[in-house]
């Protein structure tokens, strides 16, 4: 990652505490990070596994809360939406805690001024879920999916491989999933028209994205159980979707560079 301080950055979907989470990898993410303002936007601590199953909890789970001190400690203001899997903390929306402030959803204003709806995205859920046995055996199938992703990254490991998400690669193989994912992208573009807002930046589905469409910003930050990737603000506006490792994986630059490409004649 850049050693430049950045405006903002965006994290969802880590569900620590999970056999699923890749607490090691964003504990090394959140050492180099320097932000003005981090939001974390949903599932961060996954309650909900740990009232069902057991949790998980030993010292690379130390080293994210620890990570996440120093990030305070820093200067960096946190700004907390929590989701359906820590909906608990729902009940401290509107309150500034000693380290974090709670909210339910928020703007967020970017160095060239768009504001962007800041939500979980488990509202859009009426929308793009079905319900039934169909999606309880889909769950069931997803988690089942999420643990031989880890054994393959384990064997990757020891081979000197880099991350590979074998979840990813199989939803982009199914046209349900895909329908879903768009599905979910277009109630979440759609919030943000009718609150006259410039886009959108939400979690929750597992699916790192970032685009313009019919003129709006969607940025799916993604998630540390699949992907393991972060959003970022440069200073002047510019979005980045990051690996866990820092590497770019899309971009979006400022407004103005937008108006501008978007008036000059196309190559033929």
């Amino acid at each position: 990652m850049t050693a430049i301080r950045q405006r903002a950055v965006f994290l969802s979907d880590i569900h620590l505490g999970s056999r699923h989470c890749h607490a090691e990898e964003l504990a090394n993410f959140l050492a180099r990070l320097s932000c003005e303002r981090l939001y974390l936007v949903g599932d961060i601590v996954d309650l909900w596994w740990m009232a069902q199953r057991r949790a998980v909890w030993g010292q690379a789970q130390h080293r994210v809360v620890e990570a996440l001190h120093a990030v305070r400690r820093a200067g960096t203001e946190i700004i907390y939406i929590p989701g359906n899997h820590d909906r608990p903390i729902r009940r401290f929306c509107g309150l500034a805690l000693p380290a974090m402030r709670v909210r339910r959803r928020a703007i967020h204003v970017t160095a060239d001024g768009r504001r962007l709806l800041v939500v979980h995205g488990d509202d859009y859920d009426a929308v793009t879920h079905f319900g039934g046995i169909q999606e309880r055996f889909g769950d069931w199938l997803y988690y089942r999916i999420l643990t031989g992703n880890q054994w393959l990254n384990r064997a990757r490991r020891r081979f000197g491989l880099r991350y590979w998400s074998l979840s990813e690669f199989l939803k982009r193989q199914s046209g349900a999933a895909e329908r879903f994912i768009a599905r979910f992208m277009h109630a979440a573009l759609d919030d943000a028209r009718r609150r006259g807002l410039d886009g959108v930046v939400c979690g929750h589905i597992h699916r790192p994205s970032l685009m313009q469409q019919d003129g709006l910003v969607y940025a799916n930050d993604g998630d540390w159980v699949e992907n393991l990737t972060a959003l970022a603000e440069d200073r002047d506006g510019t979005l980045r979707l990051l690996s866990h490792g820092g590497e770019i994986l899309a971009e979006l630059p400022p407004r103005l560079r937008l108006v501008m490409e978007d008036a000059l004649p196309k190559a033929a």
